[in-house]
């Protein structure tokens, strides 16, 4: 007496529960909205003419402007009619082969680098016991807090030296960051999970550590690895300060830098027309990298956090 039913108490569970995902979905299609509202704008504004992106707010394009990608491409010659207006100085093409081909060679060979250093690193904390590990590790760790910021002026002072040929601008954006305390840590992580009894038996079978950690330990860790890889990679794609301080050459400058270099108007002023049809082109090949392979990504973090 003056409790509810068991009929009663499901009817309630199954409200709350309900409520419960209209909540949660509902959550999810914001932040869905919020995440993709930049992206629909950068693709409309890249559509717009100057006039219509300064003087009023739309959310589609009056007069769909396909010229931009043309320019953006080819160019314009001086005293061409671009928007009505005569163009004075020319606006140049948006060199997209040169900084893509700029910006997969410093992102292939930095990654690669980078695969190396972490796969070795990883596997000293993981498997090899030496005195002071657990310090020395600890103290590795502890270098993630100072920002990237603070340590440009060294690096530059150390890779000054190199600017003078493109082959040393190119060493200069790529090895400095052959080494990421992240990536070693991640990957050490996955490392741990590997039993130890693969390692044992691999040593009565007479393996060496060498063999073993590239026969054994790298395959198991193959989806970190990929994942590794891909985070890198993207990393390098959208590297902008580095890059742009040791990099004067306009033909050695990466994506970011030359879009950030891009867009000048007949006028003088910026054409955000012109800027957010470079920015798509250069979105574009991140995002179809992320969408094709961001299963590796998930699955990389997720092996990375689970024991067992």
């Amino acid at each position: 007496e003056g409790r509810i039913s068991a009929d009663t108490a499901k009817k309630a569970e199954r409200v709350m529960k309900v409520i419960s995902m209209i909540g949660i979905y509902a959550f999810l299609v914001i932040m869905a909205f919020a995440i993709i509202v930049p992206f629909y704008w950068m693709l409309i504004t890249s559509l717009k003419t100057n006039s219509e992106i300064r003087n009023q707010i739309t959310f589609f394009p009056q007069t769909i402007q396909w010229a931009n990608y043309k320019v953006l491409f080819k160019g314009l010659a001086k005293d061409a009619i671009f928007e009505g207006k005569r163009v004075t100085n020319g606006i140049d093409p948006f060199n997209f082969l040169t900084y893509m081909k700029n910006t997969l060679i410093v992102g292939v060979l930095s990654t690669l680098g980078t695969l190396i250093t972490t796969i070795l690193a990883a596997f000293a904390f993981s498997r090899l016991n030496f005195k002071g590990k657990d310090f020395v590790f600890t103290i590795f760790l502890a270098t993630m807090m100072i920002p990237g910021e603070m340590m440009v002026i060294t690096n530059y002072i150390t890779v000054s030296s190199w600017l003078e040929s493109p082959v040393g601008v190119y060493a200069a954006m790529i090895i400095p960051f052959w080494v990421s305390t992240y990536y070693i840590y991640l990957l050490r992580q996955n490392f741990k999970q590997i039993p130890n009894e693969l390692y044992y038996a691999a040593k009565v079978d007479g393996k060496s550590d060498w063999s073993y950690l590239w026969k054994v330990m790298v395959p198991l860790a193959m989806p970190t690895l990929i994942t590794i890889f891909i985070l890198k990679l993207m990393g390098a794609w959208n590297s902008y300060v580095w890059p742009n301080l040791v990099a004067d050459d306009d033909s050695l400058r990466l994506v970011t830098n030359g879009l950030r270099g891009y867009g000048a108007s007949p006028s003088g002023e910026p054409h955000q027309g012109l800027q957010m049809a470079a920015t798509v082109v250069v979105t574009v090949p991140l995002l179809l990298l992320f969408i094709f392979f961001r299963k590796y990504i998930m699955r990389g973090v997720g092996r990375a956090g689970i024991k067992g």
